[in-house]
């Protein structure tokens, strides 16, 4: 009668499809892993595109803006379309309006597309609140302001802008370059 011994045979076997096994489940993991880290790059390469594409779209619409702005700054025809100002407002007066619309608009801008930080911006602004009629505009267009989205850059800006206004027609010093205090770049 012969007796089958398992002993160190079986248990060859059976570690040797044990390892067979884990090496097949390695394997599939590796190859899970590439195909996660392709699938990462991938995403990565397409959110930089659609970054790249905003700041795209952002240039073409400041574009267009200073289109239509100097249009309508040489031709008071056309200029009369955009009188959505408080008031009555002149011709000359809106030219100047128009134009100040230019400059925060390109200001606002350069920031959003990382060009200067908010302390540049504010300091920008801080010098062209000195000039009346840029005053006089940011009043004007104050309606305005209020319509545009609380969280929007333009809406943040403004609202820094209307602050820092405040604090110059209440500071008590010919040192308008002190009043105020930029603001950190995170909001």
């Amino acid at each position: 009668m012969a007796t089958r011994k398992f002993g160190a045979q079986g248990f060859g076997l059976a570690a040797a499809t044990g390892l067979g096994l884990l090496a097949g489940a390695l394997a599939g993991l590796a190859a899970k892993r590439r195909t996660i880290n392709t699938l990462h790059i991938r995403l990565e390469n397409l959110e930089q595109a659609a970054e790249t594409q905003r700041y795209a779209n952002l240039a073409t619409q400041q574009r267009l803006h200073w289109e239509l702005l100097s249009k309508a700054i040489d031709n008071p025809e056309l200029a009369a379309v955009l009188d959505v100002f408080e008031g009555q407002v002149s011709a000359e007066r809106r030219r100047q309006f128009l134009f100040a619309n230019a400059l925060y608009t390109n200001q606002v801008f350069a920031y959003r597309v990382g060009n200067i930080s908010r302390e540049e911006f504010f300091g920008f602004v801080r010098g062209l609140l000195q000039n009346p009629i840029v005053r006089d505009y940011w009043y004007a267009g104050q309606h305005q302001r209020a319509t545009i989205a609380d969280d929007s850059d333009e809406a943040k800006l403004g609202r820094l802008v209307d602050d820092l206004l405040r604090q110059l027609e209440e500071a008590d010093v010919d040192e308008w370059w002190v009043v105020g205090e930029p603001p950190p770049d995170s909001d």
